[in-house]
């Protein structure tokens, strides 16, 4: 490949940004990556649509030492993990979730930490096994509105998404990574490689499309998805924190807002100059909030937003 890109052959598992100490297990018939370390009540970290569980590096760092079991996990399809053999929609990647939760020993309820799509896989969980859930922190989350960026938007259309998915190169790798910040000097050349590399799944457009024209269209997200799910979330009153960043140029940061209406017992937090992934561009405040969260999780009266 010409002109900014790298020949596939070039690109190998090693390549770029990679977290250290995973492994792989079986779910559902399919190799699934992760990486389990520390020891204490379980925290889970689940990532973005088209993403991998290098989100987590610095968050998963920050947390293994503070009396905690991280678990971060590639969703079926995504990152290193095989796909599954059915649609990869919501119910599916929860119970996908769920699944991997028994196969890596999690018996007890665990926090869960739900980045963009995460989140809503997350509340999904909470939705469909509830035992397994001991709080939420849904970051940047789906499922708080219809507005999502234009090309998440385009994907849900299969021969325009497929297309446009058809010829990945450095430089788109770029471009998308560059979107996930407020501080473009976190758009690393660590990040854009590992961008590159995912992209070059050869099973990667499909689950990509699948996930995407089950959740949305042309205009948005799908409201009859968002409306059920929050729905079940709000009949569970699980703990839950919703965490924003105000530069979030994916899903506009008004629906945190949107959040504290739809789930008037949880806590909401907005973090300045930050974008997507608040976990990666504010990663010790955040470690800092979320242990605070749990440390009151299901014992203290829902909080008014806070910001700082």
């Amino acid at each position: 490949m010409k002109g900014g890109g790298l020949m596939t052959a070039q690109i190998g598992p090693t390549d770029g940004l990679r977290a250290p100490g995973t492994t792989t297990i079986t779910v559902l018939r399919g190799r699934v990556r992760y990486r389990d370390e520390g020891h204490g009540t379980p925290v889970v970290l689940v990532h973005g649509i088209g993403r991998s569980l290098e989100d987590w590096i610095e968050l998963h760092n920050l947390l293994r030492g503070r009396g905690f079991r991280v678990v971060s996990v590639d969703l079926a399809g995504y990152g290193e993990s095989e796909p599954l053999q059915v649609l990869h929609d919501l119910p599916a990647l929860a119970h996908f979730l769920a699944d991997f939760a028994e196969a890596v020993g999690i018996r007890e309820p665990a926090h869960l930490v739900g980045n963009s799509l995460g989140g809503a896989v997350a509340m999904q969980l909470s939705a469909q096994a509830p035992e397994r859930v001991r709080s939420l922190v849904l970051a940047n989350s789906a499922g708080f509105g219809r507005a999502v960026a234009l090309p998440i938007r385009l994907m849900s259309v299969r021969p325009l998404g497929r297309l446009l998915l058809s010829r990945p190169s450095l430089a788109s790798a770029r471009r998308v990574e560059l979107s996930f910040f407020h501080d473009p000097a976190l758009a690393t050349d660590d990040r854009v490689h590992l961008g590159y590399r995912l992209a070059l799944r050869p099973h990667g457009t499909r689950v990509f499309l699948e996930t995407a024209g089950s959740l949305g269209t042309i205009l948005g997200a799908r409201a009859a998805w968002r409306r059920a799910l929050l729905a079940a979330v709000v009949a569970r009153r699980v703990p839950t924190l919703v965490v924003w960043g105000d530069d979030d140029k994916i899903v506009p940061f008004a629906q945190l807002g949107a959040a504290g209406r739809y789930l008037p017992y949880a806590r909401t937090h907005l973090f300045p100059d930050t974008g997507h992934m608040p976990q990666i561009e504010r990663a010790e405040e955040f470690a800092d909030l979320v242990t605070g969260f749990w440390a009151g999780a299901g014992t203290a009266a829902p909080a008014a937003e806070d910001r700082t």
